[in-house]
């Protein structure tokens, strides 16, 4: 079978094919954004634009008893807009040579034809559906910053943008940055002040103090790892004339760290030293514990340094977690569902952050915390790679998912 008679077989690939073929790297998604809107146009969906160019759809119920839902979906891919050729090969859709865009235009694909259906079906009864598409998530989120909660009526936020069939992601982690400074009070030549005992070496002393912080897995339950932290990078010692080298002599990047080495300064006594550090975690409670044991290392060097080294922490919150909800509906339909089509699902928190991160800080128009879940709808391999490739059966599987979901949320 060709790609084209694939398409011609089975609209919902015949959309996700047409989807990515249109380059949409981060704030370029104007194209993309434009078929969509003609898609919606053909098929009586009603689709408007909000001020930042995020698509909102909304289909009115036919059942007010009932609540509303919404899917949401980014249209930003990694890449470029380099023109795409699709190829298939055995079960998978491929582009040729680059990115194919399948984060997360498997979810786009998926929530249209679920509202094209929707409309369609004059018997079904429900409380609405609401489905936004989102710009720039791949690089900063602005698009999901830039939503109007307050139009949003739906409570629960099924997020489509994991990677794996079937996956129901309860949980995600948050991304804080920690900065450690270490300065020595007294520094000095490293031969004639060596002898002082009051000169301490920074870049030593930061050594000492890192060796006393947590690395790796700080917390993990049965859905996986809960918190975590990573040593980024540590910077100490004369390295000015060694970083002022890379751009007068033109080193590529591969090299920087050991042109750095070979012109560092050896010859003084360090008195300014730092590391970064990203904590991550999907509760609030667990990544403060994490803070505190860093915290408690800090107070200890100082104790132990006091008069000759200071030590002092900073973090700073970049996107916050997603935490669990009390509200285990969504999962538990979500297993149900599967179950009902014989697919194996998986319920877990992922270590990473997506839209659900924002979604959860938010409330909607009737002044409801949103209640996200991030679901995956196709197996989608090697993912912002020129390798990346989806398994096209997963993908109607997945669109059978959502479908399901949709007729047992309102039943």
């Amino acid at each position: 079978m060709t790609i084209a008679e694939l398409r011609k077989d089975v609209e919902l690939l015949d959309i996700f094919c047409s989807l990515v073929e249109i380059p949409s790297p981060s704030l370029h998604e104007d194209r993309v954004i434009e078929w969509i809107q003609n898609f919606c146009k053909k098929n009586d969906i009603p689709c408007e634009l909000d001020e930042y160019k995020n698509v909102y759809i909304y289909i009115p119920p036919t059942d007010t008893t009932k609540q509303p839902i919404m899917f949401s979906s980014h249209m930003d891919v990694v890449g470029d807009a380099t023109p795409i050729n699709l190829l298939l090969e055995g079960d998978f859709i491929k582009a040729d040579g680059r990115t194919l865009g399948a984060d997360d235009k498997v979810g786009v694909a998926c929530a249209l034809y679920l509202a094209k259906n929707v409309k369609n079906d004059k018997n079904l009864k429900h409380g609405g559906l609401e489905i936004t598409f989102t710009r720039d998530e791949e690089n900063n989120m602005t698009g999901i910053e830039h939503v109007n909660f307050s139009k949003i009526k739906s409570k629960y936020v099924l997020v489509c943008d994991a990677d794996k069939l079937a996956q129901v992601q309860i949980s995600g982690a948050s991304y804080t940055n920690a900065k450690l400074y270490v300065k020595g009070l007294i520094g000095g030549h490293s031969g004639i002040d060596i002898g002082d005992k009051k000169r301490l070496n920074a870049a030593k002393l930061i050594a000492e103090l890192l060796n006393d912080f947590p690395q790796g897995v700080f917390y993990e339950d049965e859905t996986g790892i809960i918190t975590s932290c990573n040593l980024g990078a540590i910077v100490a010692g004369g390295i000015q004339n060694a970083v002022k080298s890379l751009v007068d002599d033109h080193v590529s990047s591969p090299d920087y760290i050991k042109t750095i080495i070979d012109n560092s300064a050896t010859n003084i006594i360090n008195t300014d030293a730092r590391a970064s550090y990203s904590i991550r975690s999907a509760s609030i409670e667990k990544e403060e514990e994490l803070k505190n044991v860093m915290r408690a290392c800090v107070d200890k060097f100082n104790a132990k340094y006091e008069g000759l080294a200071k030590a002092e922490i900073t973090f700073e919150v970049h996107l916050p977690p997603f935490e669990k909800a009390d509200d285990d509906s969504i999962t538990d339909l979500h297993t149900k569902v599967c179950n009902k089509l014989g697919i194996k699902n998986e319920v877990s928190s992922f270590h990473a952050g997506a839209e659900t991160h924002i979604y959860a800080h938010n409330k909607n128009s009737k002044g409801e915390t949103f209640m996200p879940f991030l679901l995956g709808l196709a197996d989608v391999y090697n993912m912002h790679s020129a390798n990346e490739k989806v398994n096209y059966k997963t993908l109607v599987s997945g669109y059978d998912i959502i479908a399901e979901l949709f007729k047992e949320f309102n039943a």
